[in-house]
């Protein structure tokens, strides 16, 4: 069987000139990026079986994201062209003081519609990853991302969802970003999550108090990500920590992204159908692997280029 992720595929134009604005900056580096179809590509890199649920441009920029995904491996026959939309892009630049410049293109990756999700065979699929961070702002993509939530739940598949907040999308819709995450978190099998994202979405102080809440709202096993300090895991009423992997990191682009896409790989591997069969042993060494992906991937520059240093051999 097979893992399908769905929501944004786009090309990230980063500023290489170090400190510059955007207005100011002369050099850019073109990446193709979208978190769910960073996923997919760490999946597929790692040998699993794959589908992307997108929508990108009839432009050589979506045909390029194509082409990035059929390279891994990754299913694309859910990636559609669209002729009216551009593909959508997301241009950053770091500035000295650690802030970043950001301007959101958004295009193509908005207009995913019911009727497309519609023509995907959920009976191939065993595990659907809801990962995306532009699925909750206004657009078709929106009405997708909520019935495909309904399709799946009600054929009993694996529910995964990373809420993948971005401040520079969400920094006026944050009330509206966390009741969207909330329905999710508590319809999904496993979640995964930054400090500062169970933070922001049980409106708590501290991360103590934000896995108290967090108990008591997931019906799921939930992981939240520490860096070095390693991952906190969430599991029948209870939470532990597994130990990161000591590393130098040359760039942590995607580290987040290939944590779920080892979770997705080894869950569809083991041919797992409830997670609530996975013991603390089972799942200790699900995210000691999952947190191997991550370290291999912060080795190298640029999401894509890491993934392509994936391979299951990394895990016990």
């Amino acid at each position: 069987m097979s893992v399908l992720c769905i929501g944004e595929a786009l090309i990230d134009m980063i500023c290489t000139d170090k400190g510059s604005t955007l207005a100011a900056g002369e050099n850019f580096l073109k990446k193709p990026g979208g978190a769910p179809t960073n996923v997919a590509a760490a999946i597929a890199a790692l040998g699993g079986e794959v589908y992307l649920s997108a929508k990108v441009g009839n432009d050589p920029f979506g045909k390029q994201l194509q082409d990035v995904m059929d390279s891994f491996g990754v299913n694309t026959q859910h990636v559609h062209l669209d002729h009216q939309y551009f593909t959508t892009f997301a241009f950053v630049s770091l500035m000295l003081d650690g802030e970043r410049d950001f301007v959101f293109n958004r295009g193509a990756d908005a207009q995913l519609t019911v009727e497309e999700i519609k023509l995907i065979d959920l009976n191939k699929q065993d595990i659907i990853h809801f990962g995306s961070a532009t699925a909750f702002l206004d657009g078709n993509l929106k009405a997708s991302y909520y019935h495909l939530l309904q399709e799946a739940k009600a054929l009993g598949k694996i529910i995964s969802f990373d809420p993948n907040y971005r401040h520079l999308l969400f920094s006026d819709k944050q009330e509206s970003f966390i009741e969207q995450s909330l329905f999710f978190l508590q319809k999904a099998d496993f979640i995964k999550l930054s400090d500062e994202e169970a933070m922001l979405i049980t409106k708590t102080d501290s991360l103590e108090k934000a896995t108290q809440q967090l108990l008591q709202w997931c019906r799921g096993v939930f992981a939240i990500t520490l860096g070095k300090e390693g991952t906190l895991l969430g599991l029948a009423g209870e939470t532990f920590i597994v130990p990161s992997i000591p590393i130098k990191p040359t760039d942590t682009t995607g580290a987040g992204d290939a944590f779920v896409g080892a979770v997705l790989f080894q869950l569809n591997e083991g041919r797992v159908k409830n997670l609530g069969q996975l013991s603390q042993a089972d799942w200790t060494k699900i995210i000691l692997n999952a947190n191997k992906a991550g370290a291999r991937t912060c080795e190298y520059m640029g999401a894509m280029e890491a993934f392509r240093h994936l391979n299951s051999n990394i895990f016990d």
